[in-house]
């Protein structure tokens, strides 16, 4: 094969039908005879409902049903976990008892001809509740601390404890991170319909099989007979990972009013039910000798989970492996509140736990006075001290290498407060960035069409990093055409399975899968190609060789059949499936993991405290990088979240009822254009042959893994004031 396509920077083959409207999401899929539903969201933190005024508002124009629990079937809600799933605990039974969990919740759904009259029809609805104050906020005397059933709730090595109480230098901290919603550009949004016992949905979601085998359980219905479309998404950072209660609401009332059923969640509502990043609070301890080499960590983390499930996440896993230390000891603990269920949010884990590490990383580097990067690559292990295996790649010293030459390092005055821009503070901050190189088994089909064509398809999703382009250019790769010769396809559950389109893993494993299917697809072709009748009869496999689209006696380009020579001469389209999975044997031997280093500069106004981002330039170490314009875009886009993360995001809760007081886009902060100045991302060569047969290790978290603590690192060097929780306001900085 002489025509490549990964690696290079092809633009988006979806772009025009997104800048041009073509573009269908789940919310314009309207059906014939379709209503309209809204959710009644329940006005109390805790307690159950005892009355409900139903009549009135059944007779308001245009209304269909009210739902409530006093009229809803009860529903199988047959067991079912997916990966994305909490392992303990069970998810919320919607509109199937009078108890109200948390403020928010589903507590009735009305169903109109119009949007504006089932809109009318749910202010109107009146519900009156027993309720109690609930408990909303981890660090409240009264609230619990469990260890989580499943995952690492303690992991050790040496004795930390004495290391620490012998180090020459140690930093002892407590780091606190706010609340986060995703807050994607498209809201949530189903649409179901029942064809007798089948049901299609059109719904906005990561995983496409997992909304199908969730909703086939809740309904306790066989996997087939559902449905789920999805092919585009308008950003969602993790937030439609799991199928939320107004999908199986939206399949309910459709069911109900024996129509097609339309719901999308407004705004404020996607503050309730769809998940956020946890609020956490964690304390790190980091010792070291006057070397600089680290003796001993600690670091213990709470966060906020539901009461009727455990969230958890990779609070304190980054902390065993970052850096060489022999003495460790990490613990994670829940607090379980009544709230709804945290969710996985872009760098789920990490980007909170690297958050803690990084910042006593740095007040460690300032006690010792070395220079922060210094400290870090004085400590660069050699293995994974966790896992005791090698690392399959780590790059991480020539990412801070890369990194510091394009920022300009060598020009940064280390004393905190030293440097000035005109009357603005400028402070400059670095930070280590890491994630794991997942892989997850994913199948895809292959199919060549007679007019020379290729078709692919998988059940992925795309939300946004360009899956479209980057499995076209995968299938082009393996198949020796030109890009404009695929057509990939996604987004439907009757397509080949694979896993949902979060943790990085979607070119690890989806790629891998059309990698097989092509494989697969040539297999067939030189089967067909080698029949009686065919110039290439006769001719053995190592005596062919596929080169740019096509299959010729190994050396002689003058003898050979093109894919679409081949399907015609048979007479029907090559239908491939590949299948793939990392290796058990290469899972256990190696630790495998992408590495960055991000460096921020800050300016700070010492009169009023206002923080402006100036620069944020990052290194990164992912395998194989499939096309630099569209992993440019994701790290970009990671560091911008990353931003909001450092300075700006954080969901509020009123004590007195858990309301989220913020839940709008006039006081839930995010950056905007002018929050956003110079923003790079480079790459180092890194060659992984163990990770998976395409070499990559997936992009979509680490940029904004390492952001905030960079920029927090950043306000310290500027004010000489620590900031140890997120985010940082104006307030935290004045008077420094």
């Amino acid at each position: 094969m002489t025509i490549a396509s990964i690696g290079k920077p092809f633009t988006r083959v979806d772009g025009r039908a997104k800048v041009t409207g073509a573009a269908r999401y789940a919310a314009d899929f309207n059906q014939p005879d379709q209503l309209y539903a809204v959710i009644v969201s329940a006005s109390v933190g805790l307690g159950r409902i005892t009355d409900i005024m139903a009549a009135e508002v059944e007779s308001m124009p245009g209304v269909k049903a009210v739902i409530t629990h006093r009229n809803s079937p009860q529903l199988p809600y047959l067991p079912h976990k997916a990966v994305i799933d909490p392992a303990a605990g069970e998810r919320l039974h919607v509109l199937q008892d009078e108890i109200v969990r948390f403020y928010g919740q589903p507590v009735a759904v009305v169903v109109a001809d119009t949007l504006d009259d089932a809109e009318h029809a749910a202010a109107a609805l009146r519900i009156q509740y027993d309720s109690s104050r609930p408990l909303v906020d981890p660090t409240d005397q009264l609230a619990e601390r469990i260890a989580p059933s499943a995952g690492r709730a303690d992991r050790s090595r040496g004795d930390a404890d004495r290391a620490l109480t012998e180090a020459a230098y140690k930093i002892d901290a407590v780091y606190e991170i706010a609340r986060e919603n995703h807050n994607p550009m498209e809201p949530h949004a189903t649409i179901a319909a029942w064809e007798g016992e089948r049901l299609i949905l059109w719904s906005k979601t990561q995983y496409i099989a997992n909304e199908r085998a969730e909703i086939a359980a809740v309904f306790g219905l066989p996997v087939e007979s559902v449905q789920v479309n999805c092919p585009f998404i308008g950003g969602a950072f993790g937030t439609s990972l799991r199928t939320w209660p107004h999908v199986t609401l939206t399949a309910l009332a459709a069911r109900h009013v024996r129509r097609p059923v339309k719901l999308v969640l407004t705004r404020k509502q996607m503050f309730f039910t769809t998940g956020h990043r946890p609020r956490t609070q964690q304390r790190v301890a980091v010792g070291a000798n006057s070397e600089g080499k680290l003796a001993g960590i600690l670091h213990e983390g709470i966060g906020e989970t539901s009461r009727y499930e455990q969230f958890e996440e990779a609070l304190t896993a980054v902390t065993e492996y970052m850096y060489s230390c022999p003495n460790l000891r990490t613990q994670y603990r829940l607090s379980p509140l009544d709230t709804g269920t945290p969710n996985h949010m872009r760098g789920p884990g990490e980007a909170s736990g690297i958050f803690a590490l990084e910042s006593a990383m740095d007040e460690l580097s300032y006690a010792m006075s070395i220079d922060p990067i210094k400290l870090r690559l004085r400590n660069e292990p050699s293995i994974d001290e966790a896992e005791g295996k090698p690392f399959s790649s780590r790059s991480l010293t020539q990412c801070y290498q890369v990194a510091a030459q394009h920022f300009g390092w060598s020009r940064r005055n280390p004393e905190p407060r030293s440097m000035r821009d005109g009357r603005l503070l400028i402070g400059m901050g670095a930070a280590s960035a890491t994630y794991p190189a997942f892989q997850a088994p994913a199948n895809a089909l292959v199919r060549l069409m007679a007019d020379g064509s290729v078709e692919v398809e998988a059940a992925a999703s795309d939300m946004g990093p360009g899956t479209y382009t980057s499995m076209t250019q995968v299938a082009a790769e393996f198949l020796g055409l030109p890009t404009d010769r695929i057509r990939f396809r996604l987004g439907r559950s009757d397509y080949p399975e694979t896993p949902s389109h979060g943790g990085s893993w979607t070119m690890a494993s989806v790629g891998s899968a059309i990698r097989e299917a092509c494989f697969e697809a040539q297999a067939q072709a030189a089967a067909r190609a080698t029949q009686p009748g065919s110039k290439l009869h006769g001719l053995l496999a190592p005596d062919l060789e596929w080169a740019n689209g096509r299959l010729q006696r190994r050396g002689d380009p003058s003898q050979g059949l093109s894919y679409q020579d081949i399907v015609n001469g048979s007479g029907s389209p090559i239908e491939a499936r590949g299948s793939a999975q990392r290796a058990q044997e290469l899972a256990e031997k190696y630790s495998m993991h992408s590495f960055g280093a991000v460096l921020a500069e800050v300016a700070i106004d010492p009169d009023v405290g206002t923080i402006r981002m100036r620069r944020l330039v990052g290194a990164y170490g992912i395998g194989r990088v499939v096309n630099p314009l569209l992993a440019r875009s994701q790290c970009t886009g990671g560091m911008i979240g990353g931003i909001g993360m450092a300075l700006m995001e954080r969901t509020v809760l009123d004590a007195r009822d858990g309301r989220p007081v913020n839940a709008h886009m006039a006081d839930y902060l995010m950056p905007v254009n002018l929050d956003v100045h110079q923003l790079e991302a480079h790459f180092v060569e890194e060659v992984d042959p163990h990770v998976n047969p395409l070499g990559v290790k997936g992009l979509g978290e680490i940029a904004l893994v390492g952001t905030a603590p960079a920029i927090a690192n950043a306000v310290f060097h500027a004010t000489g004031k620590r900031v140890r929780k997120l985010p940082i306001y104006i307030e935290d900085v004045l008077g420094s």
